[in-house]
């Protein structure tokens, strides 16, 4: 089922059952989700999390939950929230199932990009219900993050019986449900890292080099450009490319790259891999004319020197 058929609110055949939750890593995505769950009706009853910070985060958007052991919180919740870091998820799954803390018919979610239900199953050999349920949205730890699910979109892997369960549970914390078959997990976790990630990295990079060149509110310069680029190339796609390379005026982006080498070194190797790909795209594009691209491809080639 393609998320944009579904219904505006699952239907009641559909909808699960008012849930008692727990979250497993008060980090800052864990508390979010149980937030919007208890605003569509289910009752978070317990959070684990060992740092301070965790512990304040848990304390701003589920006031009144006890804070408790990993294994208790399994023993208090029918929905429990596995919010840890990636690489920490497999030895977290395994060690609850080992030490019988999974109970049969338990909802075991987990909101990692990367993995899919497979991570998730020896949880699953103890009976319990096993769902991959990732937001494709950047979390700041506070309220605001709650709002933000507003229209988020979920990556969604879950068995076939529990698919309608997956999504309907998403749809109630406000996401788009968007089903993403299992094998397909690190490829799609990849391209949200390369999407999001960088461009915060490019962004501070950005503003960093505008201030080296003077700019007093590098972020005012750039909030207009950056939210015109980004409205064009989620509208127009490659089509959208402007710029020195896009235009392949080999000159200017050789002046570039020595302008960098000059004042900030460190920012040469990422700008010539970009502008690398940007010209491989634009030429594939039919952007940038194949007369131009053989002189900017030699600058690119040669480390940027003409």
């Amino acid at each position: 089922m393609n998320a944009h058929t579904l219904p505006e609110h699952p239907s009641p055949q559909d909808r699960p059952a008012r849930l008692t939750v727990g979250v497993v890593g008060a980090g800052r995505v864990g508390p979010a989700l149980a937030a919007a769950l208890r605003l569509a009706g289910h009752r978070p009853v317990a959070v684990s999390g060992v740092s301070d910070a965790s512990v304040r985060r848990a304390a701003a958007l589920l006031p009144e939950v006890p804070v408790v052991p990993p294994a208790e919180v399994l023993a208090r919740a029918e929905l429990v929230l596995l919010t840890v870091p990636d690489d920490a998820l497999p030895g977290l799954v395994a060690g609850l199932a080992e030490t019988g803390a999974v109970r049969p018919g338990q909802l075991i979610v987990h909101t990692s990009g990367r993995h899919g239900t497979a991570v998730l199953d020896p949880a699953r050999r103890a009976g319990a219900l096993p769902l991959a349920l990732h937001p494709a949205m950047t979390f700041t730890g506070t309220p605001v993050d709650v709002d933000r699910l507003a229209g988020c979109s979920f990556g969604v892997t879950a068995p076939e019986e529990l698919r309608l369960a997956a999504e309907a549970l998403v749809i109630e914390m406000g996401g788009e449900p968007e089903w993403i078959a299992e094998e397909a997990r690190p490829l799609y976790h990849a391209a949200l890292a390369l999407g999001a990630n960088h461009l915060v990295t490019l962004v501070a990079q950005a503003m960093d080099l505008l201030r080296t060149a003077g700019v007093a509110a590098p972020d005012r310069m750039l909030g207009p450009l950056l939210g015109a680029a980004l409205d064009n190339v989620l509208r127009s796609g490659d089509a959208a490319l402007t710029g020195p390379v896009a235009r392949g005026d080999a000159g200017t982006v050789a002046a570039h790259v020595a302008e960098l080498r000059a004042h900030a070194p460190q920012a040469v190797a990422g700008y010539l891999a970009m502008a690398r790909t940007t010209a491989d795209r634009a030429l594939a594009a039919g952007l940038l004319k194949p007369e131009l691209a053989e002189d900017l491809l030699g600058v690119l080639s040669d480390g940027g020197r003409p």
